[in-house]
């Protein structure tokens, strides 16, 4: 039997192409074309899917304008998702669709802690809305699109992927919103209030933020955390809250002590800052701590612990159940309203 090097090999297939006795071998782009056009599509759909139901948002204070910026239609009805600060503290905003209808609509709510707040049209129309997906399934290199009206320029898309979750990010009035996306979907001024897609086509985010400087460093209020402000302005017209006194982001628990606790969760909500003089100061909380549970109910993300924390358990004792290194502790938080 007779071994050839390779350089040998490939000589004779060169020759053998050019004589034109052997099929050319096929290069890697028609694959990546194939890629790419199916990512095309994915992106494309994702825009006729959640497209329509994106809107502009023209503020104005009495008869002063204001500024403008995104929101998503999230009920049929009429009822349209945006950013705190896009709203401004305005009562009225004018609504532009993407069928080229103006309606006029009114700030339901306003949470400046989650930078959310709620517009309805007062018109008696039925538009096409969105649906809000659970932002706890999202995965870091997950797609992610942008739909919005960045720098005035109407139905713009852009897209990348889910950077990170967990993170926390200073608010305007100086809070700390738990459980936000970060994002290379890139953003702009306009986009704020806009939605952030899944590849699902269900929208995981409301855009609030870009870090002036980085490259591509965006952010997301979580779609779960929007549900909850949503229904509580809804009924309420404000979100009340328990106080805790803690800033948090997810993470993931070590699985050697989970499995050693017996631990059935993977995650949990990681305190980040504990504020002087609050609940969870005078409870003996410490920053490092992860929140496993409150009152029994599971954390298994800040979005839970935050939504945990809602009007039921204002002026009551809870116990909060953390881990502390590799130890399993409870606590106990003499919670107050959140003012």
């Amino acid at each position: 039997m007779e071994f050839y090097s390779s350089h040998v090999l490939d000589e004779a297939r060169d020759d053998a192409e050019e004589a034109g006795l052997a099929p050319v071998a096929p290069t890697s782009a028609p694959a990546d074309d194939g890629l790419l056009d199916a990512y095309s599509r994915r992106v494309t759909r994702i825009v006729e899917e959640v497209g329509p139901s994106v809107v502009r948002l023209d503020v104005s204070h009495g008869e002063r304008r204001g500024g403008s910026g995104s929101g998503v239609i999230v009920s049929p009805d009429g009822l349209i998702l945006t950013n705190s600060h896009v709203v401004g503290g305005a009562r009225r905003a004018s609504v532009l669709t993407l069928d080229g209808r103006t309606l006029s609509g009114r700030v339901l709510g306003d949470d400046p802690d989650t930078d959310l707040a709620l517009v309805r049209v007062d018109e008696n129309v039925t538009l096409p809305a969105a649906r809000l997906g659970d932002s706890k399934r999202l995965r870091p290199g997950e797609i992610a699109v942008a739909i919005g009206n960045p720098l005035g320029f109407d139905m713009s898309v852009t897209a990348g992927v889910v950077s990170a979750l967990g993170r926390s990010l200073r608010s305007t009035n100086g809070r700390m919103i738990d459980d936000v996306i970060q994002t290379d979907a890139a953003l702009n001024p306009g986009n704020s209030g806009g939605p952030l897609v899944a590849s699902s086509g269900e929208v995981v985010g409301i855009n609030t933020a870009i870090i002036a400087g980085a490259q591509g460093i965006c952010f997301a209020v979580a779609a779960n955390t929007a549900r909850f402000v949503l229904g509580e302005l809804v009924m309420h017209g404000r979100v009340r809250r328990a106080y805790l006194g803690v800033g948090a982001g997810t993470i993931a628990l070590p699985r050697r002590i989970a499995l050693r606790l017996g631990l059935e969760q993977t995650r949990g909500a990681v305190v980040s800052q504990v504020e002087k003089d609050s609940p969870a100061d005078h409870a003996g909380l410490l920053t490092g701590d992860i929140v496993l549970g409150v009152d029994g109910a599971q954390v298994s993300s800040a979005g839970d612990l935050l939504r945990l924390l809602d009007a039921d358990r204002i002026d009551k004792i809870v116990a909060i159940d953390v881990l502390r290194r590799s130890d399993r502790r409870r606590f106990w938080a003499a919670l107050r309203e959140r003012l």
